[in-house]
């Protein structure tokens, strides 16, 4: 009897050693997903952004690859841009963080970039598209809530032809104020071009070479044009910036001391035009650097470095051209954050 009272013992104790293991477990998995929806970070230089923990409000509503995301800052709305099988491929949020539409379209395969245009009249997002389906190769003009409107390229078929226009996985898309427009493409296909287009959609000048030299590209990825009519492309496999006169398309500079360890991904320019943003997906960084003047190029100078977690992987980045908060697409961690300027957020 005491025998079998003591096995009795023994098991009721290996049963509850055994739970409390599986508690701890499933506490750890629980801990690891939170610690992935809100990643944790350090700065490193001035500091000048930090993050925002409550935006958006319900992070487990992403539900695939994150990759782009664009900002109306006149209507309060951020697009999210991800991709999987059976997700919705854009999400949208209010600034706040509320959540408030998903786009269930068919005709998105593989978002890669993503651009708000024309905020202040009628406004539209622009989104790259790299999948190799029916409906890929293609950039897409969407209205707010989701209906196409426009594509640009021929629709899943891969080229390099100029008329008609063709794209081979366009990376990322850039519209002007003035209704011009720069492509980057691609994003590992067999173009490596920086287009401009006018408002009309013709070709105004074009640097198309494969190389390392001045004005060629090898996987150009991002795109964006200052106040001071300069383009600014993240030449990702020369790991470098180039710069170009948005007018004539000549060549002006090039920025590449800053990237020696990683690849520029993207860049964006702050509201008031002093410091460019700089994703850095592989070192998992975003990088602040100072903008240069009127004139001049020179060389980069970093202000400020925001080091992500391991595994995040910071694809592209928006800012609100209002507040100045910061957004970024980030692949590894299936999610997209918001970081705010320090004066903002009361530090």
């Amino acid at each position: 009897m005491r025998r079998r009272n003591y096995c009795c013992l023994i098991a009721v104790a290996m049963a509850l050693i055994l739970f409390i293991m599986f508690m701890c477990g499933v506490i750890s998995s629980h801990t690891s997903v939170a610690s992935r929806s809100h990643a944790d970070f350090s700065v490193y230089g001035r500091a000048l952004y930090k993050l925002d923990t409550s935006w958006p409000r319900k992070p487990e509503l992403f539900s695939g690859q994150v990759f782009a995301v664009a900002v109306n800052h006149l209507q309060g709305r951020v697009y999210v841009a991800q991709r999987g099988d059976n997700v919705p491929k854009v999400l949208v949020f209010s600034t706040d963080g509320e959540f408030l539409q998903a786009w269930n379209t068919s005709t998105l395969e593989m978002p890669h970039g993503m651009f708000l245009a024309n905020a202040s009249a009628d406004p539209t997002v622009w989104i790259t598209d790299v999948g190799n389906g029916p409906y890929g190769h293609t950039v897409k003009q969407y209205s707010p809530s989701g209906k196409l409107l426009q594509v640009l390229g021929s629709p899943g078929k891969a080229g390099s032809s100029l008329s008609p226009l063709q794209f081979d996985q366009p990376a990322e898309i850039f519209i002007h104020s003035s209704g011009e427009i720069y492509i980057v493409d691609g994003d590992g296909g067999l173009n490596n071009r920086l287009i401009k287009l006018s408002p009309d959609l013709q070709v105004l000048w074009m640097h198309g070479e494969k190389g390392q030299g001045l004005a060629q590209f090898y996987i150009p990825h991002s795109v964006a044009i200052d106040s001071s009519q300069r383009v600014w492309v993240a030449d990702r496999g020369n790991k470098r910036i180039q710069v170009f006169n948005s007018v004539t398309g000549d060549w002006l500079g090039s920025w590449g001391s800053c990237f020696k360890d990683d690849a520029p991904y993207s860049v964006r320019f702050t509201p008031d035009q002093k410091y460019m943003v700089v994703a850095q997906l592989n070192a998992n960084q975003i990088t602040l650097l100072e903008a240069p003047p009127v004139g001049i190029i020179g060389q980069c100078q970093v202000i400020s470095t925001i080091q992500l977690a391991e595994d995040i992987k910071p694809h592209l980045v928006d800012l609100d051209l209002k507040s100045a908060d910061l957004y970024v697409a980030e692949i590894g961690a299936g999610q997209a954050q918001k970081f705010v300027p320090l004066t903002a957020a009361g530090v």
